[in-house]
């Protein structure tokens, strides 16, 4: 059927073929590296895409935490000083009251007077 010579064309041609695809596959680089090394790359990319949310939201969480205490903080400080003008305030009423009553007269202010005052 087919002579030496023939079979000898066709491997030739198909060594030719051969050679030339993998120079061309060399050249633009091999469609299977390229698809594993993007495969390799997205899966990298999200990964680090995760982490990068993860460490923004533990940034967030440990901003929160430091202004809740914050506040908490300013809170407190308020709560004292509201205190100690109560308690300003509430000398005040007794000193004017012993003022008077070292005059002999009597004190105008009613209970509801000194509520308003406390509240004001």
């Amino acid at each position: 059927m087919f002579s030496i010579l023939d079979t000898l064309k066709m491997g030739a041609g198909i060594a030719a073929g051969l050679l030339l695809y993998h120079l061309y596959a060399v050249s633009i680089g091999y469609p299977s590296a390229a698809r594993e090394a993007r495969a390799g790359y997205v899966l990298l990319a999200e990964k680090s895409a995760a982490d990068a949310r993860a460490e923004e939201m533990e940034r967030q969480r440990n901003a929160a935490l430091q202004a809740t205490e914050e506040h908490r903080k300013r809170l407190a400080a308020a709560e004292v000083s509201e205190q100690a003008a109560k308690d300003t305030l509430e000398t005040e009423i007794q000193s004017y009251e012993l003022q008077l009553s070292e005059k002999n007269r009597a004190c105008a202010v009613t209970a509801a007077d000194r509520q308003w005052l406390l509240r004001h």
